[in-house]
């Protein structure tokens, strides 16, 4: 199968997954999770939704980049290869957040409002897709590419935050479910056209 294929199937997943969340679960489960109130479960997953903030991975890379990029490439190259995915996925997701205008579950909690009103800048309509998502899952997939044996607890964790932005009803499912499709594929897209080649080059021999 080739990868234009595989990206074809892929996103068409994602779409078809997104579209039966929209009509038949995102609704449902933010009236659900809101009705659960402020639980322990409420303040553990406040802390988890955390780890979704692209401003510390974005100054983190800068700042590997910055110093290693004299002393040690394959370190520089993986904190430039942080700072690009966690940007791209970052920026991907505004842009989509503006043209698409999602009401946040918020607003159909205190006035019945759902669905789109395109290009909003307000963040009350910038709920699809998920930054804190894309960012968790573009991170996940940098630990797991980087560091196999760490990929399935990497991804956790990113799925963790991803499904704290539902929990805490700050998203829909759907909006989570395209921003860690984003994040992925910024990750992914990024190593295989970029990173890979710097970072094989770079990499320290193992004896």
């Amino acid at each position: 199968m080739n990868s234009a294929l595989q990206w074809g199937i892929a996103s068409l997943t994602m779409i078809c997954l997104c579209m039966l969340s929209y009509f038949f679960a995102d609704i449902q489960a933010a009236l659900w999770l809101h009705a659960l109130g402020k639980t322990w479960f409420y303040e553990l997953f406040e802390l988890i939704t955390l780890f979704g903030d692209s401003l510390c991975y974005i100054a983190g890379g800068l700042l590997l980049y910055a110093i290693f990029r004299n002393k040690n490439q394959y370190r520089a190259y993986s904190g430039l290869f942080l700072f690009s995915t966690v940007a791209a996925s970052g920026l991907t997701a505004d842009l989509a957040k503006f043209i698409a205008g999602r009401a946040r579950p918020n607003l159909y909690f205190t006035e019945h409002l759902q669905g789109f009103a395109f290009f909003q800048l307000e963040k009350a309509w910038t709920s699809f897709p998920s930054g804190h998502a894309a960012t968790a899952l573009s991170v996940a997939m940098l630990i797991g590419t980087l560091y196999p044996r760490w990929r399935i607890s990497s991804l956790f964790a990113g799925f963790m935050v991803a499904f704290s932005r539902i929990f805490l009803a700050q998203h829909y499912i759907s909006d989570v479910i395209a921003g860690s499709f984003l994040g992925m594929v910024s990750t992914v897209l990024l190593y295989n056209h970029y990173f890979k080649s710097k970072l094989d080059a770079s990499e320290p021999i193992k004896i």
